[in-house]
Formats: C-alpha cells, structure tokens, sequence
C-alpha cells in the first residue's frame, strides 16, 4: 500500500542530509538502528494495542518494527519519515502487497488524513529543541489520535547524549515527559540503554500513555 504527500517539508532543513546518512551507513549502520525493536513490542503489548488497530510510527524510516507487527497479524501500519531513502529501504524490504502506508513528510507540518489508535515515536520528538517545534508536534499528535488513543515516545535520557547525527537534542527524564502530556495517563514509564552498531550506549526514556485512560478499541 502506498502513499506519499504531494509536498514533504524539512525539519531543519536538512532532509538530505538523512538520505545521505542511510545511503552512507546503510540501515544497519546508523546510530539508531535496533536489531529488535524490544521495548516497542513489549509497550504495545502492555497498552493491549489490538492488531485491526490503526497504528503510525512517526520517523519509523527503515527501522524493523513495521515488520515485526506485520508478522504479529497487525494489518494496518503507516510509517512517516522525512528520509525518502529510508522509507525506500524498508518497503523494498516488505513489497508492494504489505498492508503499510509510505508517508514522506516532516510531521511539524504533516496534515493527517485519518485518526490512530496509537501513535509510536523512537527518537524523533528529540530532535525538537524549540518549544515552538515542540508545542507543534504536540498538537498533531492530540489531533490525530483524537479523544482516545494511546502514545509511546522514546527520547534521549537526561544523562544521554547531547547530539546526534550532528544535530542537537533536547533530553528528558520520565517526569518530564508526563508534564508535557496533559490529558493522558501514564501506563509504564522506563529506561533502556541503548547500543550502537559502534558500541556506543545511548540511554533512552521511554513512555506509554493513553488518553484520558481510555481503553483502546477491540
């Protein structure tokens, strides 16, 4: 299944820069690449995400979690990223006939045609240092999940670095995180730590919530 955007906009203008970054390391080769997307799997397991349930995984890009629901009978997937190349990368990994949308879009500016169940983000909101960006992506996220819904954001820890990919970062603990979601309900909140391809730990927080304590839809 395919889509893609008639005009994809630039966080930090600096689009190619991820295309070159992917077609430079390969999916393997960046800092983020996880072999297993464990912590992803085991938070929608807690949430009960069902698996007729829309889900979006905001700056999935080539990450293997898109596959990983495939084969646990999710069925309706859209993976958003502003690296075309990445996307490229994982829809030639899946084929044509898998049930994932393709979105190429910067989701400061992203306009969503339909609602969620469940909203994931590994390592995106991060990367959004001004409150401005920050109060933005906030807003997507409560529209396009609507009244219920749930969210799982993973960002740098606090004591995790301070750049990435040349760029810097804003880091957060658990507690700031949840003063940011007013409105939601905080089901776990946690640490993991992170390993390269390089060796490098990179402590992550991690945050799966729900909207209002709503019970996600059967």
């Amino acid at each position: 299944m395919d889509a893609m955007p008639s005009q994809p906009a630039h966080v930090n203008d600096r689009p190619q820069d991820w295309d070159s970054r992917y077609s430079g390391a390969g999916a393997t080769g960046v800092s983020w690449y996880q072999p297993e997307p464990e912590m992803s799997l085991a938070l929608i397991d807690r949430l009960g995400v069902p698996e007729s349930a829309p889900v979006i995984d905001v700056g999935g890009g080539a990450s293997l979690l898109v596959d990983r629901l495939l084969a646990r009978g999710y069925t309706d997937i859209d993976v958003l990223d502003l690296s075309l190349t990445a996307l490229e990368i994982a829809r030639c990994r899946l084929g044509s006939a898998a049930p994932v949308r393709w979105l190429h879009e910067d989701i400061l500016t992203w306009q969503p045609d339909r609602r969620y169940a469940l909203w994931h983000d590994r390592a995106v909101f991060h990367f959004l240092t001004k409150a401005i960006e920050q109060a933005k992506y906030l807003t997507i996220m409560r529209r396009t999940l609507g009244d219920s819904g749930a969210l799982i954001i993973a960002t740098f820890a606090s004591d995790g670095p301070e750049r990435c990919s040349g760029l810097p970062v804003a880091r957060y603990d658990p507690g700031d995180l949840e003063r940011l979601l007013e409105g939601f309900t905080v089901v776990v909140s946690g640490r993991e730590e992170h390993v390269t391809p390089d060796s490098v730990v990179q402590p992550f927080t991690w945050i799966a919530a729900t909207r209002g304590g709503a019970q996600l839809p059967t």
